[in-house]
């Protein structure tokens, strides 16, 4: 039985942990093969992957990282760039130097690897998906240069589907919301207390999983999402569908059985 990435060849930058590993394990699992493109190697390489140390904020190492991938595998039709890092500081109190890092690795590193790969895509109906962030969608207290930079993830994807469209290449952008296990592991730290402050943010009343949020990144890469373009999703326990005002109904039935 044929497989959705059956013949197709990937790159995953930030490929060794968190969701990026799953996103390598989902897409060698479906038949792609694979380069793993992190400055920290995985604790597990799957079958058809490859692992290469790249650091995304040297736009030479990844031009060698892409050339590297087409040469052992002959074509590159899949991209995700997932490569990223948190900073919380206010901004009188951040460095300019974490400033810049930051975008670096989370919004230049993206158009690095663009840069590189697109003209080994061009005509292999080819898809990019970039992971940014529902902090890219909405403001976070003391998240300023995040919240920046995954905003311009956000409509750098927008612009590039628009130019990538006559070539035949499809980008589309996954916001994932507050996932467990994960290298920023929002809302595991600080106790129960703390946990269940989160939780109240997110309707389905859980974190996201790794998995959970591969799925969605495969999907947009594969041919099921072969209509859509310049779309940006977010996954995220219904999280941004609130306006944030004080739930009602849940503070009376939380009263209602003495919780309160």
């Amino acid at each position: 039985m044929s497989k959705r990435f059956d013949g197709k060849v990937a790159i995953v930058t930030g490929g060794s942990s968190g969701i990026g590993a799953a996103i390598v394990a989902r897409l060698t699992a479906e038949g792609a093969q694979l380069v793993n493109a992190d400055i920290n190697p995985p604790a597990l390489l799957p079958d058809a992957s490859v692992f290469h140390r790249t650091d995304v904020r040297s736009f030479a190492q990844v031009q060698v990282m892409v050339e590297a991938t087409v040469a052992r595998f002959g074509s590159l039709h899949v991209l995700i760039n997932n490569a990223g890092i948190g900073h919380l500081a206010e901004t009188p109190d951040m460095a300019e130097d974490d400033w810049e890092r930051l975008f670096a690795v989370n919004v230049t590193s993206v158009f690095h690897a663009c840069k590189a790969a697109i003209p080994h895509m061009s005509g292999s109906d080819g898809a990019i998906v970039n992971i940014a962030s529902i902090s890219g969608l909405l403001g976070d207290f003391g998240m300023g240069a995040y919240n920046a930079s995954k905003a311009a993830v956000i409509n750098y994807t927008r612009s590039l589907a628009l130019d990538c469209s006559r070539i035949g290449i499809r980008v589309n952008a996954l916001c994932p919301g507050a996932i467990a296990g994960t290298a920023m592991a929002v809302g595991e730290h600080g106790g129960d207390e703390y946990r269940r402050s989160w939780l109240d943010t997110i309707p389905m009343g859980r974190f996201g999983t790794a998995e959970e949020m591969a799925s969605v990144a495969t999907f947009l890469a594969s041919s099921d999402a072969s209509y859509m373009t310049g779309a940006i999703v977010a996954a995220d326990g219904g999280a941004t569908a609130h306006t944030g005002q004080l739930d009602f109904p849940g503070r009376r039935r939380k009263r209602e059985a003495g919780l309160l």
